[in-house]
């Protein structure tokens, strides 16, 4: 048991070391919500919505924008990935299986989850650090439902704060234009 925790630690720290040297999130891993890894490695080729949400937030109704997205833009290319977090106010305080439950049930979530995961401060997701410093300052997530678009060479191109809806013609002119590029 230790020696898991000790190999599984260490995979953690050097990926957080490696992450501001990294020329592309295709080299982070996320935990799946539905159990196992999601290696942004498996979407080269794609463009990619990073999104941190929360079940109890007044931007909740995105997911439904969210889940509007991905179906009519997945066979362009496009993933959205949702990044369940707890870190502002509280607002995904349910287990994995909650959560789960909770977007099948209320939005008919189909689109990739990860488990709940940090976003803010020194112990976020290297993805969220990475993305923050490839992005700047502004970028770094202040609330629940703050997007990163990446192209699909796995450049982060854009972010969207919280008060950027996942249909709103700034969003979906972003996705556009990152599915139309060339490989």
């Amino acid at each position: 048991m230790w020696q898991r925790i000790l190999i599984i630690s260490f995979g953690l720290l050097i990926q957080s070391w490696t992450a501001a040297n990294a020329g592309s999130a295709h080299m982070f891993t996320f935990q799946s919500i539905e159990g196992g890894h999601i290696s942004l490695s498996d979407y080269t080729g794609k463009a990619i919505l990073v999104v941190n949400t929360a079940s109890r937030c007044g931007f909740t109704q995105q997911y439904n924008g969210l889940q509007s997205l991905w179906e009519k833009y997945k066979e362009n290319g496009l993933i959205v990935l949702g990044v369940p977090s707890n870190d502002f106010g509280g607002q995904e305080p349910g287990t994995e299986n909650e959560i789960k439950n909770f977007c099948k049930v209320n939005f008919n979530i189909s689109f990739p989850m990860t488990k709940k995961t940090r976003v803010k401060g020194e112990k976020a997701h290297p993805f969220f650090l990475w993305a923050t410093k490839q992005l700047g300052t502004l970028s770094k997530p202040r609330w629940n439902f703050y997007k990163f678009l990446l192209n699909k060479q796995g450049k982060p191109v854009d972010w969207f704060a919280s008060s950027t809806s996942p249909t709103s013609p700034k969003l979906i002119s972003a996705v556009e234009q990152v599915l139309s590029e060339e490989d």
